[in-house]
This record gives C-alpha cells, structure tokens and sequence, in this order.
C-alpha cells in the first residue's frame, strides 16, 4: 500500500504496484541428460519467489523458472496419490509440476472513481508444492529378455560398442546396457540389455521390476534361450515361463512383436532345444553364437524387418 506524496502534488492518489509472480518448477526431458543421478543427491526444488510490488505504480519482478533436466523416458509421479503426471518420452517434452503463485494487488489496483484513497490490498498467493517420483525407464527400439546368464550381455557386446559386466553367473546385469546397432551405413538402432528375469517377476521377485518396467519401453523383443541351464531346468519351461510373467505383468507385453533365438550354439545341446522349440511354436527360430558369431547377421536382418513391418503399420493410409 503506498500513496503519492511529493511537493506541489496535493491531491496524489495511491501507487502501490502489484506483486510479481512467483517462478514455477518445471521439468524437461533432454537427450543429453542420461541418468537421474543429479536428483537422488537433492530433496528439494524451489523456484524463485516474486518479488514486492513497490510505490510508484512499480510492478514486482517474477520469480525465475526453475527448470529440471531429465533423461527421455522418465516417468513423473505424485508420490502422495501415485497417479502419472506425465511420461517424458521425446526431446524437448516439459511439464510444469509446480505452479508458482500469482503476485498480490497493491492499493492501486482498486481505485475507481468512487473510492480515490483505497487501503486495500491482496497478499500473493502460495505456490504449490507437490512429493515426486521420478522413475527412469529405457527408451529402446529392440529389448534382450531372457533368464539370468541367458548370454544378454555377451551378445549385445558383440553387435554394439557397449561394454556389459559379464561373468559366468546369474544377474551380473543389475541396470540395462544400451547399445547402438549398425545396420548399414545409413541405418541403426538401440539395443537394450534388460536384466535377468526368473519366475515371480511380475510380483517383485528378483530384478522383476528392473526387468519389466524397461522391456515396455522395447519395440520389439528378442527372446534369448539358454540350451544348457546352470540351474539345471528345462530351456521350454523357461521360455513358456518369461512369456508368461510378459503377460501378467502387462497384457501387452506378451503381444509385442518377438523374436526367438537359441544362443550359445556352439554348445550341442543347442540343436535339440532349437528343435523342440520350432515344434512347439511352429515358426522360425534362430540358432546363435555370440561367441563364434554363428548367424548374428541373420538376427540383425529379422530385426530390420521386424522394424520395417512394425513402421508400416503405423504409418496412415490416404
């Protein structure tokens, strides 16, 4: 509230300016940004608030946006209702998850012909505050899925730059790997090493959310056999097993497009089970070596087609 005094102006009327805006928080999903390391060390994000509005019809300065960079595929939730407030899938995507509040109104806002000396005034409003949950889910064209030591790592260090942990034992990928695949000079795609999946998953058990919650993000899947299991069980049971915990997880899942290959076919137990497994599902299933390179080429060419097929029926028809 401010009225005009000076010299010689008897009759000066009130000019108390309005506050200004106060900053909200928004968050923008960047390619450049690859993980959510920068938000896990810091609780909390203020915008900066508006400042007072002043004498002299002076308007408060906004606050400034507080802009938060995230990584394409990040999941935005309300950690106190659990709903989704968005899901950042592409470059440049934003939402503001916090407004900030408006300015207030000074004396000068409510002078009228009938009311010249006002002493009303409005105080700024609050800005919202809201509890998140930033989750970060993998944006792939191709998703490796199998049961733990299936060969997932080795085969996407063959095909790709990327360089997996591998060992000879169950769940050395705890986090998926992300690989570039080069088809041809002029074309690629992202592979995806998602960890090992064992039965339960769907409920929590194992890495099963580490696992299902990135293979949504695959267009298509490639489904690794082992033909000698360190666990001892059978190589079918384990495929009908993961196929099953794709469809109570989501029952979408079990209907993405699919391709199955018997790895590590230098082993002879791999002709067998590659057998039994063209009977059970009578359609193509490849034999692989990401070892010995034996028919790689082959699923870098089913894979090309699967994307090929999968971009025409998206496309609209005129």
């Amino acid at each position: 509230m401010s009225f005009r005094r000076e010299p010689y102006v008897p009759r000066g009327g009130p000019n108390g300016g309005d506050g200004g805006k106060g900053g909200s928080v928004i968050v923008v999903a960047e390619e450049g940004v690859d993980s959510l390391v920068a938000l896990a060390h810091r609780k909390f994000w203020r915008a900066e608030r508006g400042t007072h509005g002043q004498g002299a019809n002076r308007h408060g300065r906004n606050g400034r946006d507080l802009v938060i960079r995230v990584p394409t595929g990040t999941l935005i939730l309300d950690a106190r209702e659990g709903f989704v407030i968005k899901d950042l899938t592409r470059h440049g995507e934003r939402v503001v998850v916090a407004r900030g509040g408006k300015g207030g109104w000074g004396n000068a806002h409510f002078k009228s012909p009938t009311h010249q000396a006002p002493r009303e005034t409005t105080p700024g409003e609050e800005g919202e505050q809201r509890e998140l949950i930033f989750e970060l889910k993998v944006i792939a064209d191709v998703g490796l899925i199998g049961k733990p030591n299936a060969g997932k790592s080795t085969l996407l260090s063959r095909l790709s730059r990327a360089r997996p942990a591998i060992a000879a034992y169950p769940f050395t990928t705890k986090h998926p790997n992300l690989g570039l695949v080069r088809t041809d000079l002029d074309r690629s795609f992202v592979m995806a090493d998602i960890p090992g999946l064992i039965e339960g998953a769907h409920a929590g058990v194992g890495l099963g959310y580490e696992f299902l919650r990135h293979v949504e993000r695959a267009g298509i899947l490639v489904h690794l056999v082992e033909p000698a299991p360190m666990d001892g069980s059978d190589p079918l049971e384990n495929y009908f097993a993961i196929r099953e915990e794709l469809r109570q997880y989501k029952d979408d899942l079990a209907d993405r497009p699919e391709i199955v290959a018997v790895t590590k076919a230098e082993l002879p137990e791999a002709g067998p089970v590659h057998q039994r497994l063209c009977e059970a599902l009578d359609r193509e299933v490849l034999r692989i070596s990401a070892v010995t390179g034996q028919n790689l080429n082959h699923l870098i060419g089913a894979i090309a087609r699967g994307r090929e097929r999968a971009r025409s029926e998206k496309e609209p028809e005129f």
